[in-house]
Order: C-alpha cells, then sequence, then structure tokens
C-alpha cells in the first residue's frame, strides 16, 4: 500500500519554554523510527522556539488557523503566519475546536482549504461523540465530516485525516483496535465510492484518543491505521514509544 506511518503529538494548550526543551532533548534522543514520519502541534507562541530546537526530521503544527489571509480578527493566526514562524502542518477540526468554539463543518471545510492553498499541510480531524455512537451515527457523523473537507480538497496529497472519537480522547477510554478498524475500513471505503480508489489507497488515516505505549503497537497493526494522532502522551517520554509502534 505504500501508505508512510504517521504520528502527531498534539500538545494542546500546555508547553513552556522549560518543558518544551526537556520535551525537544527526548525526541531528539530517540531513537525514532526513520520510516514514520513525526509532527508535533505546538501552540502557536512556541513554534519558533520549538522549531529551532527540535530536529529537522520533525515536522511542527500549528493547532488552528483562520480562513483568511490578515484583517481584523483578533485573536486570530492566517497560516502565513504559521509558516513564517516555522510550521509547515496545521491541526484543523479538532473536536475540542468544534465543541468547545462551536466551529461548524462549513467553517472548518473553509479552514482546510485556506491552509492547503497557503502551502501549508493539514491534519484534518473527524469523529463522534459518546451520544452518537450509543445512537448508531459513528459513520454518518464521520462521513458528514469527512464529506464537507473533501468537497473543498483538489490534492490530497498534503491532507492526513485524523479519526478521533470524541469518547476516547482525554478519557482513558479508547476505541478497541477493532473498533477502530472499522471505522478506519469505513472511511476508506467512503473515499473509494465519493473521491477516488487512487485517494483511498494513499490516504493516511490517523487514530486518535488516549493513545498509549501500552496500546498503540496494538493499534498500529491494524491495516488501515497509517498513524496517530496523540494528546497527553505526547508531552511524556513515551510519545518515542508510540512514534515506534512499528517497528
Amino acid at each position: 500500500m505504500g501508505r508512510k506511518f504517521c504520528v502527531g503529538g498534539n500538545w494542546k494548550m500546555n508547553g513552556s519554554k522549560d518543558s518544551i526543551t526537556e520535551l525537544a532533548k527526548i525526541l531528539s534522543a530517540g531513537p525514532l523510527d526513520p520510516n514514520t514520519e513525526v509532527v508535533v502541534g505546538c501552540p502557536s507562541v512556541y513554534i519558533s522556539f520549538a522549531r529551532g530546537l527540535l530536529p529537522s526530521s520533525i515536522g511542527v503544527a500549528g493547532q488552528n488557523c483562520y480562513k483568511v489571509k490578515s484583517g481584523a480578527f483578533t485573536g486570530e493566526i492566517a497560516p502565513s503566519m504559521l509558516k513564517d514562524v516555522g510550521a509547515d502542518w496545521v491541526i484543523l477540526g479538532h473536536s475540542e475546536r468544534r465543541a468547545i468554539f462551536g466551529e461548524s463543518d462549513e467553517l472548518i471545510a473553509d479552514k482546510v482549504e485556506f491552509a492547503l492553498s497557503e502551502g501549508l499541510k493539514v491534519i484534518a480531524c473527524i469523529g463522534e461523540t459518546l451520544q452518537e455512537r450509543e445512537a448508531g451515527q459513528t459513520e454518518a457523523v464521520c462521513f458528514r465530516q469527512t464529506k464537507a473537507i473533501a468537497s473543498v480538497v483538489k490534492d490530497w496529497s498534503n491532507v492526513v485525516i485524523a479519526y478521533e472519537p470524541v469518547w476516547a480522547i482525554g478519557t482513558g477510554k479508547t476505541a478497541t483496535p477493532a473498533q477502530a478498524q472499522e471505522v478506519h475500513a469505513a472511511l476508506r471505503k467512503w473515499f473509494a465510492e465519493n473521491v477516488s480508489q487512487a485517494v483511498s489507497d494513499s490516504i493516511r488515516i490517523q487514530y486518535g484518543g488516549s493513545v498509549t505505549a501500552a496500546n498503540a503497537r496494538e493499534l498500529a497493526s491494524q491495516p488501515d491505521i497509517d498513524g496517530f494522532l496523540v494528546g497527553g502522551a505526547s508531552l511524556k517520554p513515551e510519545f518515542v514509544q508510540i512514534v515506534n509502534a512499528r517497528q
């Protein structure tokens, strides 16, 4: 299949110069599997600092950006600003942005489209809540969110999809490898039927939701899981083991 395993660390609203310095030492020492692409999602104020400490083999992502180049949008960040301080990726559509900040499928699609047009690579997040899963809506929700993103993407080579069941984020609950694989396989089938077989074969679909060193290897063994988007564990030494889950 040839899909390169891709592990992202989402630091969320965490970090200081001291803690990022320590984390950069751990990541620099590794060793990290050279066959795995690694990206860390850094708070915007620390992107330049982190970029200066991390090896060039590790990508740096913003955790959000807006859908226009500049203007009267107090507190927002443009893709070009992220690039200017050393980021080459951005995480968009995270469930926390959707739930806490009320971001709609349409806004997320607009952000994805503009970030790609400005030369950033995108980790685009999708996923269902516990209520939606229990109501049997997992695929309907994931497909709806994916459809909005797919409607604006022309070149998929710079997009990674991150499937994050909201009920498993920061809760300690993890989808079983079988549950995660089932959704990933359904998403890949959706891409084959609604975008193209070539995109379905090549698109990387990460799993996110309480990924740890203890469960990463079994999750990584599933045929349609192409990496992880890691929250809390990406701030700890065990992130190295998660990156190396395919070894």
